[in-house]
């Protein structure tokens, strides 16, 4: 593993290989919280089994975890050694005319989406661990009912919370639109294919971020 590491093609081809990963939970995720703007009962169910199914809470969220954390070291990584090889290449030609804004920033997206994730998890994830394995209550309920849609709603209600999450869910489309075919590239997918692989990019970096943005708006406005 470390010897794949130490070459500029394998870390790239890991970089993509945590990138794919990611971008199937982020669709996952995208699809249970796209429920509770239709249908509250649905996500209190979805939400619950997702919470206390043993192999999703202890095989898949530490992979989770630690595709999450080896994505933006390697990006990181990535980043420190492509800047000193363009140091070199904009000595010989122009740089900004040969990439685009987003895959020269994307560093910088990157560092928002980390600090995005972190009050993320703030806001959702180290509640719910304390709540299921400090306090002790793996019910789901409050008050004799789930407590996953409320909860959700609440964290809605300030103003400031939701820009946040918008523009957070704009750097995400930033860092996808880029991120996204540079991800297959990496992996060779460059074949007849590249095409439609690059219009269902921009539609997953689009749609996507829109949609939680959608999600947060819908909450923030129907509590």
């Amino acid at each position: 593993m470390s010897g794949i590491l130490n070459s500029s093609i394998g870390r790239k081809f890991a970089m993509a290989l945590s990138a794919f990963f990611l971008m199937i939970f982020l669709l996952q995720h995208f699809v249970i919280n796209f429920t509770s703007i239709i249908s509250a009962d649905t996500f209190n169910e979805i939400s619950h089994f997702m919470g206390t199914f043993w192999l999703i809470q202890y095989v898949i969220q530490p992979i989770l975890i630690f595709g999450v954390i080896f994505h933006f070291i390697m990006g990181f990584v990535l980043e420190i050694k492509n800047k000193k090889a363009r140091n070199i290449n904009y000595a010989k030609n122009n740089g900004a005319a040969n990439s685009t804004w987003m895959s020269r920033n994307m560093i910088y997206s990157g560092l928002f989406i980390l600090i995005f994730l972190i009050i993320h998890f703030i806001d959702f994830w180290i509640p719910e661990i304390n709540t299921k394995y400090i306090v002790g209550d793996m019910s789901g309920m409050h008050n004799g009912e789930f407590r996953y849609f409320h909860e959700l709603q609440e964290k809605f209600v300030p103003i400031w919370r939701v820009a946040l999450y918008c523009i957070g869910f704009v750097f995400l489309a930033l860092h996808l639109l880029h991120g996204f075919n540079s991800a297959f590239q990496s992996v060779g997918a460059n074949n007849k294919y590249t095409k439609g692989l690059k219009g269902f990019g921009k539609a997953y970096a689009i749609l996507i971020p829109l949609g939680f943005i959608v999600i947060a708006l819908v909450h923030h406005f129907n509590h």
